[in-house]
């Protein structure tokens, strides 16, 4: 829709809000962070990776990253995901299980299906960084 007569351009107008704003910022993205972790180390397969990980400072990344790859603020200053993962030896499996439980965590955050697609797609579009086991 165009509003050039009010507005004096042809810009489209759009006001419509982000990933980020619609699942409701950084407290919704604290909260299913906070849910993915619960998962992840209740799962015995995954739990594993994370012995003598400092969880706060790794849910403090994952909530910039997420809260970044929903269109919200552009703050992750981490590591490249292959570096923060290389040494793990993730496998497909493993990897497979993650994104299992970071959508149960968006979806019992009742957060919308199109949401939960792209966060997804996203994480499935970054599989060859994160999975290095079998990897010469």
């Amino acid at each position: 829709m165009r509003d050039s007569a009010s507005s004096g351009t042809d810009a489209p107008i759009t006001n419509t809000p982000s990933d980020y704003e619609r699942i409701g910022g950084a407290p919704a993205v604290r909260h299913v962070v906070q849910r993915f972790y619960e998962l992840i180390l209740a799962d015995p397969q995954l739990a594993p990776f994370f012995d003598g990980v400092d969880m706060p400072r790794l849910k403090r990344h994952q909530v910039l990253l997420i809260s970044q790859v929903l269109g919200g603020p552009a703050e992750y200053d981490g590591r490249d995901l292959h570096d923060a993962h290389a040494h793990l030896r993730i496998g497909s499996d493993d990897f497979a299980r993650v994104v299992m439980h970071l959508v149960t965590a968006l979806r019992e955050a009742d957060v919308a299906p199109d949401i939960i697609d792209r966060v997804g797609s996203t994480l499935v579009a970054h599989e060859k960084d994160i999975v290095t086991a079998g990897t010469l």
